[in-house]
Formats: C-alpha cells, structure tokens, sequence
C-alpha cells in the first residue's frame, strides 16, 4: 500500500466521485472531492495542496479544461483528465494545457489507481534530483534543481514532465535516446507504446528553447528511432539518471 497521498477528485456526477473515491481509498489514499471546476479552485486554496488532482472534462459553468488553465495559474499540481471524450484532439488539447495524464470513460479502476501511481512516481523522481545547472551553450542554460532554463537571456519555467524529459536528453547528450526508452525512464514502463506523448513534449521543449522550433539545434529527431540532444562540453557533471 503506498505512503498516504491525497488526492482530489472532480467530477459533477456524484456517482463517479462516490465510485473514484471508494476505490482509491481501498489503495489507501486519502480523497478529497469537488463537483464543479468552481469548488475544486477554492479547495487548492483553501486547503493544503493534493499531491494530485483527478479531473473530468465534461462539466457545467466551468469544464475541466478551463479549470485546469485555472489551476495551472496557481499550481503545479499533477492533474489526470477523466473524459467521455476520446478523441485524439481532446487528449492533445488536455496535455497542452499542462496535463499529466488523459483517461477515457468507461475506464477500469485498476487502470486509473495505476495511472495515478505512474504521475506520482514521476513526480517523486522529479523532487529527489539534485542536478547543478548546465550551460549548454551561450544561448541555453539549465537549472534542474529549479525546473527553469534561460534561453538567450530569459528565464523559462518547465513543467514538470519537460523537466524529466530534458533531463534525461541532456544527461545523455550526444546519445540517441530510443523512443521507447524515452517512454520508459520519463512516463514510465506502462507508456513505452504512448509516443504521441513524447511527440508533443518533444515539441514543447523545443518551443520553449529552441530558436527555430522548426529547425531544432539542440534536440534532434533520428526519424523513426528516437531523439538526441547536441552533444556539448560539459563545465560539471550530471548525476546518473535513475
């Protein structure tokens, strides 16, 4: 049974709270809940923040992608999408938006307690990385230990499944860093079939750092095969990736 970690569910079907609620109890966490994008606001305000946030898309007044936009305002907290809606478009549309996961209703709850264990586990590796900054070049630097980069004079913040991402192509630098690979170290063993998810991270990153997102000069596709970061010279060491 895992370390007590709370977790708030949003849902405007009482059904679907109730039936969340009960099964991720029975994994022993503790479960706060919301039945509108309104009410989930003012519980990460009022409350000490969830370590996660169990959102549906479909709601009335204020739908989940607008609270999502609306958390992210105000925290980083690890949000997994519920949605009727399966459509690629909506899965993209939740993860651009800073979300850290997207599951399709009817769903298993196994499946759900497992996803909520993957983010989880994800951001716990997050928090124990003790990485100095890099300095790629004079135009890209890197704070790990901060989630930030400055890119040619400005500070940027990387959400943190771009910082796992970037750390793992940078401590690698100058490797080609497989697909799956990726997958596996980043969002876990589960997700090594999920490339969709490393296709648009790739295309973050690269919105975020890079000075033609379009002509990328530090991450660079090997088509078909993975990814790989410039190789550069390396002024301190980066610890060895877990």
């Amino acid at each position: 049974m895992p370390e007590e970690k709370t977790i708030l569910v949003v849902d405007d079907e009482s059904r679907i709270v109730d039936f969340v609620r009960m099964n991720l109890e029975l994994e022993g966490y503790l479960v706060l809940t919301a039945t509108s994008g309104h009410e989930a606001l003012e519980k990460l305000v009022e409350t000490p923040e969830p370590d996660l946030v169990v959102l549906d898309v479909m709601m009335p007044e204020l739908d989940g992608f607008e609270t999502l936009t609306s958390i992210r305002e105000i925290s980083n907290v690890p949000v997994i999408f519920l949605s009727a809606k399966g459509e690629e478009f909506d899965r993209i549309l939740g993860l651009d938006l800073g979300a850290d996961d997207y599951l399709t209703k009817p769903f298993n709850p196994r499946e759900l307690v497992s996803r909520i264990r993957a983010v989880l586990r994800r951001m716990g590796e997050n928090g124990q990385d003790q990485d100095p900054t890099v300095v790629v070049d004079e135009g890209l630097s890197i704070d790990f230990d901060h989630r930030t980069a400055n890119v040619r004079g400005n500070d940027v913040h990387l959400r943190p499944t771009e910082h796992k991402l970037l750390y793992q192509l940078v401590s690698n630098a100058g490797k080609l860093m497989r697909h799956e690979v990726l997958m596996s170290r980043v969002w876990g063993p589960e997700y090594r079939d999920e490339h969709h998810y490393l296709r648009l991270y790739i295309t973050y990153l690269r919105q975020k750092i890079e000075a033609d997102p379009k002509d990328p000069k530090y991450i660079i596709s090997e088509r078909g095969l993975g990814y790989r970061f410039k190789e550069f010279d390396r002024l301190g060491s980066i610890p060895s990736s877990t």
